[in-house]
């Protein structure tokens, strides 16, 4: 495994490695979810319309290292709400990173470039949520000025929270 990483902009011929990365990032917490809420999220990252849909809607940062994906975050722009995020909001979502490159700095970079881009296309207000399973990637969040705003419903049975951060 040779560790010259490269980050760019993902297009949809990444579509089948993302697909693949997010069920390596994620799969990590089968465990943890236990094997009804796996399926689920399995479910959801095997559907093509998960990845082409949020494609089509974000700017996907990705870090690849020898043509392979190995990392990956979606900033979605203002105007795009959901039950969690608000219409004014930017947010950020699936962030991943390969397993054998946890560690790195790989989810930070990528975090940091999704901030980044919010600020360059002026968003006032850019959010994430994250789960009580995923610590690394909580203390990324709260590490670059993230706030917990809430804690939300059940997703797959686990405890998520809403985060926030100010741009402007």
């Amino acid at each position: 495994m040779t560790k010259e990483l490269n980050y760019r902009t993902a297009t949809e011929k990444d579509l089948k490695q993302l697909q693949q990365l997010g069920l390596l990032a994620y799969g990590q917490f089968q465990n943890v979810l236990g094997n009804e809420n796996w399926e689920l999220m399995k479910a959801n990252h095997n559907d093509d319309n998960t990845y082409l849909n949020i494609l089509k809607l974000a700017k996907c940062f990705v870090c690849e290292n020898a043509n392979e994906l190995v990392g990956m975050a979606f900033l979605i722009p203002n105007g795009n709400p959901t039950t969690i995020f608000e219409k004014e909001w930017c947010y950020i979502r699936l962030v991943g990173v390969h397993p054998k490159f946890e560690g790195m700095g790989i989810g930070r970079k990528l975090t940091q470039m999704c901030i980044d881009k919010a600020k360059e296309t002026g968003e006032k207000t850019i959010a994430l949520h994250t789960s009580e399973f995923q610590n690394a990637a909580r203390h990324i969040y709260e590490s670059l000025g993230f706030v917990k705003q809430k804690n939300l419903d059940l997703i797959y049975g686990k405890q998520y929270y809403l985060y926030t951060l100010k741009l402007q």
